[in-house]
């Protein structure tokens, strides 16, 4: 008779979490798994997927314009955020129907309700219970809005890709990924965009030089960002408006006042205390660098986690996780030199170190920095730029570090992104054949130093 009613149990079914629960049922474990919410998580219903849907979306009105320049007229244009609404909803409804066919075809069997921890091995599942010899957690994030009054006027991502009108003003809160990228996207479409951030320039832990590029790039494009300042109210007023108060006694009139202040742990209700498991303050559980939390039989991978809160990350620490505990193959989840992008307007993708922070890591550094116009532009006359630079150890002569601004940046970055992780030298990139015209050989052609 069997102990348990699963091999594995997972609780979440985002990205990171039904990962390792397909690789696990492919090694022949009994898998169960369960989701409050609709299947795909963060990424595929309100997060990177639509998110990019939306980008995509904002970047024509641009295009249009540009057309001109290459001999193109473009007649009357109109947009209707109803049909770009209905046209997402529909997307991330076929994407919903994929997880839950991947999770069938594995053979998994989901319980679309909430999951709380009873113990180290059981789960309580509305008015069921089932047991499990390993219990995963990949329950991700959730946005995080401050205790300010009137915050309850105000809006996340979340409920940003749902809005019923697109608002004609926008405030919105923040300086980080999803705060430039949305600003990025109302813009584009045709709200006026104020961004309010509390730091000294957006992107805080992105390189400097990409730090600067984006905020004078976004300012370019009609975005007014507030640095060094934050709300500390919200108002509703009688005709449907938002007033917002700024700490530095200023007010702010707006249709829409977006909270993009970060994201924390998703463990409301998930009954870590009681079941034993460790978590700090913010929520974060620690686990060692095979998904392990202080319990023998519960791991967490994922923004739960707060390790590195990508959702390619998530995927490779819910396979590394089924491959240690069911494929007879223990292998740690490998955070070095993870790749990133954020979708902006425009969009910054980044490999490696920045350079404040590559002396610390790598002692003396030689940087390498080219900015320029894309050649896109040369007929439009926008006067957009591109930045790109590369970070190199002088010992070593590996790049340790490659950020991008500009047209392209992560599809360009994706690719390079494979030689930084490979430790490959500034000597292989420059011995590397360019492909020209691009924007991206501009990164294999860099011989002088900038500093260093």
């Amino acid at each position: 008779m069997r102990k348990f009613d699963y091999d594995l149990f997972v609780i979440g079914a985002g990205s990171g979490g039904v990962r390792a629960a397909r690789v696990a049922a492919g090694y022949g474990a009994r898998v169960g798994v369960c989701e409050s919410s609709r299947v795909g998580g963060t990424c595929v219903i309100r997060g990177c997927v639509p998110k990019k849907l939306f980008s995509y979306a904002a970047h024509f009105a641009e295009e249009f314009e540009d057309a001109a320049g290459y001999g193109w007229e473009v007649g009357e244009t109109s947009f209707s955020w109803a049909r770009l609404i209905a046209n997402k909803d529909r997307e991330i409804d076929r994407l919903n129907r994929v997880y839950l066919a991947l999770l069938s075809d594995a053979d998994v069997k989901l319980y679309p309700v909430h999951g709380k921890l009873l113990d180290s091995h059981q789960v309580q599942l509305g008015e069921d219970i089932v047991s499990a010899e390993k219990i995963l957690i990949a329950t991700g994030g959730r946005p995080w809005t401050p205790e300010i009054s009137g915050i309850e006027h105000g809006i996340t991502s979340d409920e940003a890709f749902y809005l019923k009108t697109l608002p004609e003003r926008v405030i919105v809160v923040g300086g980080g990924f999803i705060a430039c990228e949305f600003a990025g996207i109302f813009n584009g479409l045709g709200s006026g965009v104020v961004q309010v951030y509390r730091g000294e320039q957006i992107l805080r832990g992105f390189d400097h030089d990409v730090r600067d590029t984006l905020a004078g790039e976004m300012t370019e494009k009609g975005i007014d960002i507030r640095l060094y300042t934050n709300v500390t109210e919200l108002i509703r007023t009688t005709g449907g408006q938002i007033t917002a108060k700024l700490d530095d006694g200023s007010e702010l009139q707006a249709d829409t006042v977006m909270f993009a202040t970060g994201r924390v742990p998703n463990v409301q209700n998930l009954g870590l205390r009681a079941a034993g498991v460790h978590a700090m303050p913010g929520g974060m559980i620690p686990v060692d660098e095979y998904s392990r939390t202080n319990l023998p039989s519960v791991f967490a991978v994922g923004d739960v986690t707060s390790r590195v809160n990508l959702t390619p990350v998530a995927l490779m620490e819910g396979h590394a996780f089924a491959d240690s505990e069911f494929g007879g193959n223990p292998r740690p989840a490998d955070h070095d030199f993870i790749p990133s992008a954020v979708f902006s307007h425009p969009p910054v993708a980044t490999v490696g170190v920045t350079e404040k922070d590559a002396a610390t890591h790598y002692g003396e550094v030689e940087i390498y920095k080219s900015e320029f116009t894309p050649m896109k532009h040369t007929l439009s006359g926008r006067r957009e730029k591109t930045m790109m630079k590369l970070i190199v150890q002088a010992s070593s002569d590996k790049v340790v570090g490659l950020h991008v601004v500009g047209l392209d940046a992560p599809e360009i970055v994706q690719g390079f992104a494979v030689a930084v992780k490979s430790g490959l030298t500034k000597q292989q990139f420059d011995c590397t054949t360019g492909i020209h015209p691009t924007a991206a050989e501009e990164l294999v052609t860099m011989r002088t130093p900038t500093q260093g």
